[in-house]
């Protein structure tokens, strides 16, 4: 949607913002994006962004996790957070930059590669002994059961094998081999999101991570194993996109210096499939 200077008029904001919050952004040009995925509402400003939920959502929860990432790693810092019967408002400070998937980025597959390793390594590099989140394989798991249980499954963003002849027969399926199969932890900060979309660059540096739903104390190989997938997609066109022919992901255990676990990798991929 085009940008649009907002006021308690606006139309697009059919709405009854916090107090708090209208005095923090009146005026101000913005650009809206809903994703139905998550269904969550995105007013993005010059200088802020304001992420509007519902109030079952778990933002009091990464309101928590992003007061404590402050001065521990870049990303968005909490400027206001609101909630009424209805929704939640979080307002935070706008990372600058481009994301990891820009094209002046994926043309550079060694580079790129060498700077998402060391931004894995900023977030494990994070004494976590207090955070206040943890998003270890049983947090996790209970998560996806509660998808299945609940027919919350995303079933239209999944990868072609996941299902089907050569796959699992139904979410269900997936959810037991999963509980059958879960691995041991090794852990770290953990995303929980770490695509090449959430991480910024500006001026060849990290400028911060972004869409931080999931971060907590998690095994750093669920982090690796989105990564993976992330670098398969955007290099191979999956997004309607042009195709990298020069990025091979298995470049990252290169970039990272450690050998492949395929097994994590297989596993925290598909249980990513129940969310």
């Amino acid at each position: 949607m085009e940008k649009t200077i907002w006021s308690k008029s606006d139309s697009l904001m059919q709405r009854s913002l916090p107090d708090s919050i209208c005095q923090l952004i009146e005026g101000k040009a913005y650009k809206h994006e809903y994703n139905a995925l998550r269904g969550s509402e995105i007013f993005i400003f010059d200088d802020c962004v304001l992420k509007i939920t519902s109030s079952n959502g778990e933002d009091e929860g990464i309101v928590r996790i992003m007061k404590w990432l402050e001065g521990k790693i870049p990303a968005p810092k909490v400027i206001a957070f609101e909630k009424d019967k209805v929704s939640q408002y979080l307002l935070m400070s706008k990372v600058p930059g481009k994301t990891a998937c820009d094209d002046s980025f994926l043309s550079h597959p060694a580079e790129l590669l060498d700077f998402l390793s060391k931004a894995l390594k900023t977030l494990w590099s994070v004494d976590v002994s207090d955070c206040p989140r943890i998003r270890d394989v049983d947090v996790l798991l209970s998560k996806a059961k509660y998808n299945v249980e609940n027919n919350l499954a995303d079933m239209d963003n999944v990868e072609p094998d996941t299902y089907g002849k050569d796959g699992f027969e139904n979410p269900q399926a997936l959810l037991n081999w999963l509980y059958d199969n879960k691995p041991g932890f090794e852990p770290v900060l953990s995303h929980g999101d770490f695509c090449l979309s959430n991480v910024l660059i500006e001026n060849g540096k990290l400028s911060g991570f972004i869409d931080l739903g999931e971060t907590g104390v998690g095994d750093k190989w669920r982090d690796i194993a989105l990564l993976y997938r992330s670098l398969r997609h955007n290099s191979g066109g999956y997004y309607g996109g042009k195709v990298y022919p020069d990025i091979n992901p298995d470049m990252l255990f290169d970039a990272l210096g450690i050998a492949p676990d395929r097994n994590k990798l297989r596993f925290y991929t598909l249980l990513d499939e129940l969310f």
